[in-house]
């Protein structure tokens, strides 16, 4: 009798422990939703539009600035802020990596939204991987119309380390073929499809000569319009940071990065490789978002809401007070 009271006892703790985890997941195991702060703090999300907005009119490039900033964080270990964090005596983080070092900006602008929705929800209670989330899609709505307003997945917390390693292994640079692409979304749990639309992301802002110096130079599949262009603002040596517009219309989030692409105008080397003009699927997918800015805008906001789910591999997290630095 002893032995079953004993057994019974067991099971009643087992179902007991298994039923707190049910109740309580951890953070890395909760799924986002879209509704996260409706209740805990309804006004997060239209104060951050207008910041966004603000910050746009202010300077048009800013909402390329802040849609990069979100790929660049979610691409590292997972959508957690990191990219936000500065160096600290105990680790190098990912602002100095070659892929964003005096290349990924507007850590001003998140630090107005922080400061303003912890303001209005009277206490740090939006992750500042969020703020990123949110800015991002906010950015494209605002330059490419109601189209693109799909809607962000929320309840992200905060890591508390970043890694330059990390961002040096895990960040796409823009001298890729297409084999190197596939292969690098592929290890995010992202196919073609999301290579090819989210790449459509270049449809707004600028890129630097760095970037582009060895597809002025050295490629053939090149517009030759388009490489005079390009040996004008990049020379061979100095000159790296000048700049030249991703596609004709830097300001707007629309398919003319796709057209550009069909005509041997892509800016970037790994840009071009999206349409190399055997008609595979690739290119298939960039005639559709040619012709069809519905389907990049359906497309773009699906694989937007994929990416940001790319869950934080730091299972040590928390809702930053400062976006720059842990609490």
């Amino acid at each position: 009798m002893g032995s079953e009271n004993l057994r019974y006892s067991v099971v009643v703790l087992l179902m007991l422990c298994l039923g707190t985890l049910f109740l309580n997941p951890t953070p890395t195991s909760a799924q986002l939703t879209p509704d996260f702060y409706h209740k805990i703090c309804p006004q997060a999300l239209p104060i951050i539009k207008s910041v966004v907005r603000t910050a746009i009119k202010r300077e048009r490039r800013m909402g390329a600035s802040l849609l990069r900033l979100h790929f660049h964080d979610c691409f590292v270990n997972g959508c957690d802020g990191s990219v936000l964090l500065d160096d600290t005596s105990t680790f190098t983080g990912e602002k100095t990596a070659l892929p964003n070092i005096n290349s990924i900006r507007g850590f001003e602008v998140v630090d107005q939204i922080k400061a303003a929705v912890d303001k209005a929800c009277k206490r740090p209670v939006v992750s500042c991987a969020d703020i990123l989330a949110v800015a991002a899609r906010d950015s494209v709505s605002i330059l490419g119309g109601e189209a693109f307003n799909y809607q962000v997945l929320l309840g992200r917390k905060d890591a508390r380390t970043a890694s330059r390693d990390a961002a040096n292994n895990n960040l796409p640079p823009p001298f890729f073929n297409f084999s190197q692409l596939v292969t690098n979304f592929q290890s995010h749990g992202l196919n073609l499809k999301d290579l090819v639309v989210l790449s459509g992301g270049h449809t707004i802002g600028l890129a630097r000569c760095t970037t582009f110096r060895a597809r002025a130079y050295n490629d053939t599949n090149i517009d030759p319009t388009l490489k005079a262009q390009l040996k004008a603002v990049c020379p061979l040596t100095g000159g790296d940071n000048n700049l030249v517009p991703l596609d004709a219309t830097p300001n707007t989030v629309d398919t003319t990065y796709y057209k550009a692409l069909m005509n041997k105008k892509g800016v970037l080397h790994s840009d071009q490789q999206l349409f190399k003009g055997d008609w595979g699927d690739s290119d298939k997918l960039v005639k559709l978002y040619s012709e069809d800015g519905y389907a990049f805008a359906r497309d773009f906001g699906a694989s937007m809401i994929k990416m940001g789910n790319l869950k934080a591999k730091d299972k040590n997290l928390e809702i930053r007070v400062n976006c720059r630095k842990v609490n």
